[in-house]
């Protein structure tokens, strides 16, 4: 019960997530994300779901290739004639070449036929993961102008200086929200590898995971500096 991701619980706390954003911070760009995670969430679900089916119209197509493929070489052997490749030993070794570099060939053509489905999924989730990692980025935009040493230590402003209207509270609230964004993104790739053993894919994943922990260990220092400038 607990050794898999459920789809269905990221999808409600993504949505909890989104309402309290939207609650808290109505009309914020912040809330503008939020809704964009849930949107992407909603279809990664359908995406992963995809990806760990097998292609079944793909698999007959490709079995059907390969099994012609296996015919045609039969029918050559068949009707080789061996007796007349024995009276010169020139055309005897031109022959064999010939019928090794056509194994190779069929080889590396049976090889491309097997992996097609691998790799079209592999094209698909990584695309996939290329979204969440700009939403990540686009997360850490929304916090970069957030610093809490403005709230605690304030200064003059510049002409160029964001316009910062938040409570110390308000603050610490929105930074966890992005923190908890940032984790939700994180686990929404994960569902691209649940049920695909993908060596590529899974490494993307876990770059991801890497992107999302950095990016919310900045925000997790200034939640902190936040909480002992309170005290």
């Amino acid at each position: 019960m607990y050794r898999s991701l459920n789809p269905e619980h990221i999808i409600h706390t993504i949505a909890q997530l989104r309402d309290r954003i939207h609650e808290r911070f109505p009309g914020s760009g912040l809330s503008k994300v939020a809704d964009e995670l849930q949107q992407i969430s909603n279809e990664a679900v359908a995406r992963s779901e995809w990806i760990a089916r097998p292609l079944l119209p793909l698999r007959a197509a490709l079995a059907s290739l390969v099994a012609l493929i296996g015919v045609i070489i039969l029918l050559a052997l068949v009707n080789l004639n061996v007796s007349k490749l024995w009276e010169s030993f020139s055309d005897f070794v031109q022959a064999v070449e010939a019928g090794i570099n056509d194994l190779v060939f069929v080889g590396v053509a049976i090889y491309f036929l097997a992996t097609l489905e691998a790799r079209i999924k592999r094209q698909r989730a990584l695309k996939a993961i290329h979204e969440l990692r700009a939403l990540a980025h686009i997360v850490d935009m929304h916090q970069l102008t957030k610093d809490p040493h403005v709230i605690l230590s304030p200064g003059p402003a510049t002409r160029s200086s964001p316009k910062r209207s938040m409570t110390d509270f308000e603050l610490s609230r929105y930074l966890d929200y992005c923190s908890e964004m940032l984790s939700l993104i994180g686990k929404v790739a994960a569902l691209y590898v649940q049920r695909f053993d993908d060596p590529v894919a899974l490494s993307a994943v876990n770059e991801m995971e890497d992107l999302t922990t950095g990016l919310s260990r900045k925000i997790s220092q200034k939640i902190m500096i936040l909480n002992q400038g309170g005290k």
